[in-house]
């Protein structure tokens, strides 16, 4: 089969999907395949020129009838013309919510014009566990999820997990989330605590997006409990609406000088690579992204036991889980492996040994070889 063309749907903001969205369409581009993503704004990991890669913005106008812009309405319109006039093969959204349906709304269009255009759609997580359990989404999400092409999850937890909340029809393809191990390498990343005027003590990092789900005062009260203990200091990188919260429990706090927050990082390797230890204690997790960076730069990672994440840090070996909210066991964890350097390597050395049963070479033959699948099928029945 010749390179296909791709059309890419999703939420351009930090995130997870985002991320796997964007690195999945950049490295199927370095294949030769022409990608094109659609959405309201560049994703945030797309920074920068790459051949086969087209950006097409989804422009929502404000209409004086509408509380709220259609867009909805406006983003399966440009599937459409983008799938008409650059005639893509296939379309993989990310996301349930809107991005399925609309899929099936577009497809709907093309076959009056007698276009066939199959769709994928990846389920990440909160489209699910969060969003999707609100039963008023519920019809919309099953039908859209029926009558996609294939569908994928991240983690056998979220598959299961999708079939507990919806009666889905079709099969699930479960395909992880993906790192390109070579650039998430301690060994090749320029790494200086200096440069955030850390001094030679143990760092503890916490990256997210600082949803409530990811229980951001856990974060801060495992490093009070490890601080106690030992000179330390916790890096915590992202935004969201639980950063205000966190900012005042480490203000309120006697080692608040220890406590730093860096905002949005667009790339977490350089800190990663000043972490000993990645703290995620979130109140689920469909697969941890951030947790599988960790362990790639060869960071034992701390976390609850929910959602995927038993899938990915092996307790006692890559690091330790628990059930959210286990805050002092989290932290007794914390000092178990950074109490012995010999137990820190250890744990380091299995974390990148784990990473690399993810690395991008490994599972994006597996979209590939479902795309083709799916292509193939859609071509049988014209």
């Amino acid at each position: 089969m010749q390179n296909m063309k791709i059309g890419i749907v999703c939420f351009p903001t930090y995130g997870g999907s985002g991320a796997v969205a964007t690195e999945l369409g950049i490295e199927l581009a370095s294949l030769g395949h022409k990608v094109h993503f659609i959405s309201y704004e560049l994703p945030f990991r797309l920074q920068h020129f790459h051949e086969n890669i087209f950006f097409h913005e989804v422009n929502v106008s404000d209409y004086p009838l509408f509380e709220y812009p259609p867009y909805e309405s406006v983003l399966a319109s440009k599937i459409v013309d983008v799938a008409i006039y650059e005639e893509l093969d296939l379309l993989h959204v990310h996301y349930a919510i809107p991005h399925a349906s609309v899929a099936w709304m577009a497809q709907q269009i093309l076959l009056s014009k007698k276009i066939r255009l199959p769709y994928i759609t990846t389920l990440h997580g909160t489209d699910i566990t969060l969003v999707g359990r609100d039963r008023s989404f519920e019809p919309i999400i099953r039908f859209s999820l029926n009558k996609s092409n294939a569908i994928t999850t991240v983690s056998e937890s979220l598959k299961r997990e999708t079939l507990e909340a919806f009666k889905i029809d079709n099969k699930i393809h479960v395909i992880p989330n993906f790192i390109d191990t070579r650039e998430y390498d301690r060994k090749h990343t320029r790494c200086i605590k200096s440069s955030l005027g850390i001094p030679n003590v143990p760092v503890l990092v916490h990256i997210s997006n600082f949803r409530k789900v990811k229980r951001i005062d856990d974060v801060i009260k495992i490093f009070l409990h490890v601080r106690k203990e030992i000179p330390c200091k916790i890096i915590l990188a992202g935004d969201g609406p639980e950063r205000a919260m966190a900012e005042a429990m480490a203000r309120n706090s006697e080692y608040r000088k220890d406590i730093i927050f860096l905002g949005h990082v667009p790339n977490p390797k350089e800190l990663l690579c000043m972490a000993d230890i990645f703290l995620l204690p979130s109140q689920t997790e469909s697969f941890g992204l951030s947790a599988l960076e960790a362990l790639s730069m060869g960071v034992p990672v701390i976390s609850s036991n929910r959602g995927g994440l038993p899938e990915l840090n092996l307790h006692g070996k890559t690091g330790f889980l628990h059930k959210p909210g286990e805050v002092e066991q989290m932290a007794e964890s914390v000092l178990y492996i950074l109490n012995n350097k010999n137990t820190l390597q250890k744990f380091r050395d299995n974390a990148r040994k784990q990473a690399l049963k993810f690395d991008k070479n490994k599972i994006i033959p597996l979209y590939i070889t479902l795309y083709k699948e799916i292509i193939s099928q859609n071509k049988s029945k014209k």
